[in-house]
């Protein structure tokens, strides 16, 4: 295990080198890509981050706050994302007051907790509630959004000057206070809005809107599609080609007249408001930035969901708007979760979920993440709802769970914070992959290390009957011929790849855990511990043993399992 370690050691060095060559401040939370991942990088070492998000107001109560911070650490947290309103900071135009972020941060100092700060300025679910009075009390100065009927909804419009104009000054001082009120660099990272976009209609229909709409598509988005043609998102580039695939025009002329095109033109409008306002907070105090979608359903329509925010079809146009956002991430609770992130995972777009579920099929998602698609992290919203930790949707009245500490969520996230210096070096080499099933995706298949892993449902001995419906993997090439592998109801076989015998059989199986980077071994395992299928003929008919990796439903629990090869 030293040698990891080391690889971890070297890494860190690197990092702060390349930082200070380059001007910058090492010890600022930033990004960094290191060899096949981007990594959050904190206090000079890669973070993995498991995290909760507090619901929308949490953080104006004080008394609430102290209630909350022992669950977080009952439940293995290391990280806490927390919003806060434009309106909270500025409740009079250019008075400001920074009490709830000041509360915030000595509360998870002392709790040993670091934040994300969730800016709800403007928009929050697309609608301007967080924004201050004085600004949603003058329409006038700050426009609103108007649908086809003509009416005017609560939501600032994103082509207002003005507007752009106070929330930046806003933001900025925001970063400012942050910059001078956090030299042990709490906070990790910002969100940026929440869920922006159009509801109840596909684009803004005020005069600006509609001026904006018919003048031609900025040089910047058509030198964007003309230069990565070949890469872009299918549907953008379906709705170029189809229109014709023109160099310039309006954008109905350049996408086709329509939905496609009233979305993409509410994705730039955005992506530019809220690149600007990024750059300016950078430029303050330089923390990552990222944004939180409102997923599409399937069947819905432009303004069914926010219209015009970083969906996957829209990421390239954000992309091209707003350069100072970091990435573009997704907020699930839907069954196609390795669809989803395997989409936002992109080259230019590092994977986190800062708002997931929080039940078992939580853990697995997070897992994935981290594991098959090398994410920053996970968080589960409403982490303060303990409800929401044993069922979803919550119900409400439900008893809230008395053992935090048992839950599946906590389990997972112990299991990850033994895990992470592994993790988080094995994303880097890319020596790690992961599995996500269901009943209707009862196996995958993983290639690495030289051979073809097979992560199926946990089965019963004889019959080979399914005996669960939800497990998850995380699986780790440790060396020549050994793995490290973390999961919970699953069963895991091996193939070789390479020249030479070709069945892979045993030849150790520990149960065990990390202690400070060192393996301890709790129990070796063998018999009925590793034995999948006793018709042995067929087995090795089909050039496998019989034999291999168990997980049970009381997981994660991790295994270190060590491979020899023979012929049949």
């Amino acid at each position: 295990m030293a040698r990891w370690r080391i690889s971890i050691l070297i890494s860190i060095l690197t990092i702060r080198v390349a930082a200070a060559l380059a001007g910058g401040d090492p010890s600022i939370p930033h990004l960094e890509q290191r060899g096949q991942a981007t990594q959050l990088i904190v206090d000079g070492q890669p973070w993995l981050i498991r995290g909760g998000e507090l619901n929308n107001s949490a953080a104006t109560d004080a008394q609430y706050l102290n209630t909350v911070w022992p669950q977080l650490t009952q439940l293995n947290l290391n990280t806490v994302l927390v919003g806060i309103g434009w309106g909270w900071i500025e409740p009079a135009e250019g008075r400001f007051d920074f009490t709830v972020v000041d509360r915030v941060l000595a509360g998870a100092r002392k709790n040993q907790q670091r934040v994300v700060f969730l800016w709800f300025g403007s928009w929050k679910n697309g609608v301007s509630t967080f924004a201050p009075t004085w600004v949603k009390a003058d329409s006038t100065r700050f426009p609103r959004v108007r649908v086809q009927s003509g009416d005017a909804i609560e939501m600032l419009s994103p082509l207002s000057a003005e507007t752009l104009g106070v929330e930046t000054r806003a933001y900025v001082r925001f970063l400012e206070h942050l910059k001078s009120v956090d030299p042990q660099r709490t906070v990790l990272m910002i969100q940026l809005e929440n869920e922006v976009g159009i509801n109840s209609d596909s684009r803004d229909r005020s005069a600006p809107a509609d001026r904006a709409f018919e003048q031609p598509v900025p040089a910047g988005l058509m030198q964007m599609l003309g230069q990565h043609t070949a890469t872009l998102e299918p549907d953008l580039r379906r709705a170029w080609v189809a229109a014709g695939g023109k160099n310039e025009g309006n954008w109905s002329a350049v996408f086709g007249k329509g939905l496609v095109s009233d979305e993409l033109f509410m994705a730039w409008t955005y992506g530019r408001y809220m690149g600007q306002l990024a750059a300016a907070g950078k430029a303050v105090y330089p923390l990552p930035i990222f944004t939180n979608s409102w997923l599409a359903r399937p069947g819905t329509l432009p303004g069914d969901y926010p219209s015009g925010g970083p969906q996957v079809p829209n990421l390239d146009v954000w992309k091209a708007a707003a350069p100072a956002i970091d990435l573009n991430c997704p907020d699930i609770s839907v069954a196609n979760f390795a669809e989803i992130v395997s989409a936002f995972h992109r080259p230019d777009n590092p994977l986190f979920v800062p708002e997931g579920l929080g039940i078992a099929s939580g853990v697995a998602n997070a897992f994935y993440a981290v594991g098959a698609q090398r994410g920053l992290g996970y968080s589960v919203f409403g982490i303060d709802n303990t409800v929401r930790l044993i069922m979803f949707p919550p119900v409400m009245g439900a008893q809230p769970p008395q053992d935090l500490a048992a839950l599946p969520l906590a389990r997972g996230y112990a299991v990850l914070r033994e895990l992470a210096p592994m993790i988080l070096e094995h994303q880097a080499s890319g020596a790690i992959d992961a599995a996500w099933l269901n009943a209707g995706h009862p196996s995958q298949e993983i290639t690495l290390g030289g051979y073809q892993i097979r992560v199926d449902l946990r089965r019963t001995f004889w019959d080979q009957k399914t005996v669960t419906d939800l497990g998850y993997a995380i699986i780790m090439s440790g060396g020549e011929n050994e793995f490290y592998i973390v999961g919970a109801d699953v069963q895991v076989t091996f193939q070789p790849q390479s020249t030479g015998p070709s069945i892979a059989g045993l030849a150790d199986d520990e149960a065990g855990h990390f202690v400070n980077g060192q393996w301890v071994v709790d129990r070796r395992l063998n018999g009925d511990d590793v034995m999948l299928n006793y018709k042995l003929a067929d087995q090795a008919r089909l050039r496998l043993s019989g034999s291999g990796a168990r997980f049970g439903p009381e997981g994660p629990t991790v295994q270190r399992v060590k491979l020899y090869r023979y012929d049949p």
